[in-house]
């Protein structure tokens, strides 16, 4: 290296941003991450034993993963080298592969091959590496924000192996900001300055988990804090927010955060915490989630899991959809609030999904009978010669409006739909077992359930039915 490429780094060094200026040098300096890199995990084994696998490090901004690679090369005595799926290409890939096998022919050394974003390189990218992965040649290393199980193609994945990091605990956070401030050499040591306890737990707090967000934003708020009387700079809560601002959300509409945070919004209707509910939905608004595909899950959830517990949940959650489209976006906010906490308050019942999923799986499985004579359409010419509509018995004829008769194919056995014990359901299941004591016993009835019948529950929390 020449002495103007030697002041060039000097330079770059001194002056690169604390988050880069922190990186731990060792194993021993890492913070978090302990169910991967702890004492006796695979991976502290593999990179003590020098013999690191191809690997794939999954997991959120600032957890760790650069940092990590570049450990395992510095503990291996590999060489390391870093592309970014971003801005490389197959020709890069090509020569850091015919620099790796002039390295293995002359020094015997291993090359790490580093690739930030692995999931930005499309398929031909991915199988330009998959030989070279394959016969040792390089020692690849990837590092990804998104599912690898939807970004990265099946044969190199089959030949990684995956190591997921999760954001960092306020605790560790914090440990990274303290060390940072006391650190002469690379840190904040030499200012000097003093953080205010809430500041620092605001930038903790505010960081999600992001050791780069919590460093970069220590950085900026004692910078750009003046020295007191005494010399010091005295960082305050209004300066750390200053700094950090608001917190960028981990959320990406085609990847897992997008399922993962629909499922929780889901799940947190389906448990009837109006909260959550409203918590995930806010989360998916403030990313950028398309307000229709919330009003989408909103809908699907009223009929499943609420269904005939509550029939005007999904007449709500239908008529947020389009008053939503209606008014627009931000005001169309508020209608899907308002669905939301109609369905998460609203009484659950399931009967309907698995009424519909089990008279599916009858059409598929049992024998396949002919509409019954009786049911037959007898309103075209020569239907009558063919028996159709003989004996059918018109309910209506009857004071009551029911009459019992066979409505299913000969074969094909009933009991798909079970109402359930909860709101305006209860009465549904007094009427069908009213109506068919055979095959709609009343609650009280049902083996396994022992709930109580609608009658004995009448008046507490039932709803009255739908107008």
């Amino acid at each position: 290296m020449s002495l103007f490429d030697q002041a060039g780094e000097a330079f770059r060094a001194a002056n690169a941003p604390l988050a880069d200026r922190m990186r731990p040098r060792s194993l021993e300096e890492f913070v978090g991450q302990e169910a991967v890199i702890g004492p006796g995990r695979l991976l502290r084994r593999a990179i003590e034993a020098g013999r690191v696998p191809s690997l794939l490090l999954w997991g959120p901004p600032g957890s760790g993963k650069t940092t990590l690679a570049r450990l395992i090369a510095r503990s291996t005595g590999a060489a390391f080298v870093q592309l970014s799926a971003v801005s490389a290409g197959v020709a890069d890939l090509r020569r850091v592969v015919a620099e790796a096998q002039e390295r293995q022919r002359l020094e015997q050394r291993k090359t790490i091959l580093f690739v930030d974003e692995i999931h930005r390189f499309n398929k031909a990218q991915q199988d330009a590496v998959l030989p070279y992965v394959e016969d040792g040649t390089l020692t690849l290393i990837g590092a990804t924000t998104e599912n690898p199980y939807f970004e990265v193609i099946a044969p190199l994945l089959s030949r990684l192996r995956l190591f997921r990091l999760e954001p960092l605990g306020e605790a560790e956070l914090r440990t990274i900001l303290e060390r940072a401030l006391a650190d002469r050499e690379r840190g904040l040591g030499q200012v000097p300055a003093a953080v205010d306890e809430a500041a620092l737990a605001h930038l903790v707090r505010m960081a999600a988990g992001d050791a780069r967000t919590a460093l970069n934003a220590l950085e900026l708020a004692v910078l750009s804090t003046e020295p007191g009387p005494d010399g010091v700079r005295h960082v305050t809560l209004e300066a750390a927010e200053e700094s950090i601002q608001r917190k960028a959300l981990r959320y990406d509409r085609l990847g897992d955060e997008h399922y993962d945070t629909a499922s929780a919004f889901i799940k947190s209707m389906r448990g009837s915490d109006p909260d959550a509910a409203l918590y995930w939905m806010a989360r998916m608004i403030e990313a950028g989630e398309d307000p229709r595909f919330i009003a989408r899950r909103l809908v699907i959830h009223a009929a499943e899991d609420v269904g005939l517990a509550d029939p005007l949940a999904l007449v709500v959650a239908a008529a947020a959809f389009q008053a939503a489209e209606l008014v627009g976006w931000p005001e169309g906010r508020i209608p899907l609030a308002e669905a939301v906490l109609y369905v998460a308050t609203a009484p659950k019942s399931n009967s309907v999904v698995r009424a519909v999923d089990a008279a599916q799986r009858a059409v598929r499985e049992q024998p396949a009978g002919g509409v019954p004579l009786h049911l037959r359409s007898a309103e075209y010419p020569g239907a009558a010669r063919l028996g159709h509509g003989a004996g059918y018995r018109y309910p209506h004829d009857d004071p009551r409006g029911f009459v019992e008769q066979r409505y299913l194919p000969e074969g094909v056995e009933g009991g798909f739909y079970r109402p359930g014990p909860r709101g305006y359901e209860r009465e549904v299941a007094r009427r069908l077992a009213g109506w068919w004591p055979g095959r709609w016993p009343s609650r009280a009835e049902e083996e396994g359930r022992g709930a109580e019948s609608p009658e004995a529950t009448e008046g507490e929390g039932s709803e009255p039915p739908p107008s």
